[in-house]
């Protein structure tokens, strides 16, 4: 006792405490404009149109004080039912909801309409309440991921995942764009067909197959491509070419996402497309001095490609987000590739609904395309009831889990390799060997068209079909051993492939399985 005496004879004061918790800190209250928030519920009363000016500015929410809250559900719900706005309507309507004793009686909405003059700055005045509820979202969400972070039995990436989920709503439900006028649209648009004029061929991101690019002009800024087929049909290697194509041949930045495969094996099938040395020798490093010349002679404009390639497992469409993002600043990247879309997770909230997660994850995949203003062309699954037609041609009806994916994509591909199925042969007998199609099933901007292609399987190559398999590579495919073996017949006016190939002796052998 003599010590604190003491202390306080000496005017000596006691050392400030250092808080732990911000808010202790600051000491005040959380980000709000009540004055504002009674000026705009005064003025939606007072002018019957002030509530058509601001209504997707507006929510119940954002409105700080609970009573305002009450005031404003009333005026929305009256909105909703074609009635007049007013002092009166407003009364009666909260009168039905119950709430009118609750926040004051008909006093209190009497003086909300004496605040306010008129509704002229409504607008802006509903943006400054728009930038406070924000804030004290942006304030709540931190409090809760600090909360969750103390959590000693917390999963880090689920406290991640719960940040990142948060702010995105929070962003994507209360950034509104402008409505642009018809004449500046107009300008953008003359712009853009005089640009098409020039001489440069496509405006989009080349595919670098020539039949493909005619009808989509490259892949379009903003549009979600959808490229799908059953295992073994080749789609992890047809997005490798269409990745390799716009890199090396147009220099344009590529983002590579693989779900399934680890970085190093696409780019070890990458360098198998490059160099022309098959995938199972590479695999196994039977490589002859030979093999190791033509491995670095061709494989140097590969190193070179302005290619990036994600391989988290399990990835989900907010971290896709937030990758993708900085990708775009940082790397300015003009395509994105997912490989594949059945296995991105979405946010956890459908409780095991597959169907509207992966709904949610393809809305997501276009909106995203829209922020960034590239195409995003993402590969996804076909259900088994492919194999159930008698031509194995795949349909729309095909897609996987969700007839969402076929609502959201711009454009829906799909991949058909005839020889995959053991048909060999067209009704024409026409062979059917080394040949793929892309079936252009959907196209939201242009034609529906088959276009066609060859494929190496040895190099799980696609290939434009100028450019498909000699005659050799089926003698070294199917084990003839020369050319004596092999009868060709060959139809040069209308395919460059083989018409007709006989193999003697090794034919009908069960091929290895062929690479997805």
């Amino acid at each position: 006792m003599d010590d604190i005496r003491h202390i306080l004879d000496k005017n000596i004061k006691p050392k400030k405490l250092i808080s732990t918790n911000p808010a202790a800190d600051y000491g005040k209250l959380p980000p709000q404009a009540t004055d504002l928030e009674e000026a705009i519920l005064g003025a939606l009363m007072l002018e019957k149109d002030a509530f058509t000016a601001v209504s997707d500015l507006l929510k119940e929410e954002m409105f700080y004080k609970p009573n305002h809250q009450k005031v404003y559900r009333a005026i929305n719900e009256l909105n909703k039912e074609g009635e007049p706005i007013d002092i009166l309507t407003v009364t009666n309507k909260l009168k039905s909801l119950g709430d009118l004793d609750l926040i004051g009686g008909p006093y209190f909405i009497a003086q909300l309409t004496s605040r306010v003059g008129s509704a002229a700055n409504i607008e802006y005045h509903c943006r400054i309440l728009q930038e406070k509820f924000i804030k004290r979202e942006l304030i709540r969400i931190s409090s809760e991921v600090t909360n969750q972070a103390f959590e000693e039995s917390s999963d880090v990436f689920d406290v991640l995942d719960f940040a990142e989920q948060n702010l995105f709503d929070v962003s994507q439900g209360n950034l509104n764009r402008a409505n642009t006028r018809m004449s500046d649209l107009l300008h953008e648009a003359i712009k853009n067909i005089e640009d098409r004029t020039s001489d440069e061929k496509h405006h989009g991101v080349p595919s670098g197959f020539h039949e493909l690019d005619e009808v989509t002009g490259g892949w379009q800024q903003s549009n979600l491509i959808i490229i799908a087929a059953r295992p073994g049909m080749g789609k992890t290697a047809f997005a490798l070419a269409l990745a390799r194509n716009a890199a090396i041949d147009y220099k344009k930045p590529v983002a590579i996402f693989s779900l399934e495969m680890e970085a190093v094996e696409l780019v070890n099938r990458m360098i198998s497309m490059e160099t022309g040395l098959d995938s199972d020798t590479l695999r196994k490093g039977n490589l002859k001095p030979d093999d190791w010349n033509q491995l670095h002679t061709n494989i140097s404009l590969l190193s070179e490609a302005p290619i990036f390639i994600n391989d988290t497992p399990g990835l989900s469409i907010m971290e896709f987000r937030s990758i993708a993002r900085r990708l775009k600043q940082q790397n300015d990247v003009s395509l994105i590739l997912i490989d594949y879309l059945q296995l991105m997770r979405g946010n956890g909230d459908n409780k095991g609904l597959r169907e509207q997660e992966i709904s949610m994850i393809s809305r997501s995949l276009k909106a995203i395309a829209k922020e960034l203003k590239i195409p995003i062309i993402a590969l996804a699954q076909l259900s088994r009831k492919v194999e159930e037609s008698a031509d194995k041609r795949p349909l729309l009806a095909h897609l996987r889990e969700s007839g969402a994916i076929e609502q959201d994509a711009d454009m829906v591909c799909m991949l058909y390799r005839p020889e995959y199925y053991r048909i060999t042969e067209d009704a024409q007998g026409n062979s059917l060997l080394g040949l793929a199609q892309l079936i252009i099933a959907k196209n939201r901007h242009g034609a529906i068209k088959d276009i066609n292609l060859g494929f190496t399987p040895e190099l799980t190559k696609f290939t434009n079909l100028d450019a498909a398999p000699t005659l050799s590579n089926y003698v070294r495919r199917y084990g003839a051993d020369d050319s004596k073996d092999v009868g060709v017949e060959l139809d040069k006016d209308v395919n460059p492939l083989p018409k007709t190939i006989t193999v003697q002796s090794k034919m009908n052998k069960e091929d290895d399985d062929v690479p997805f």
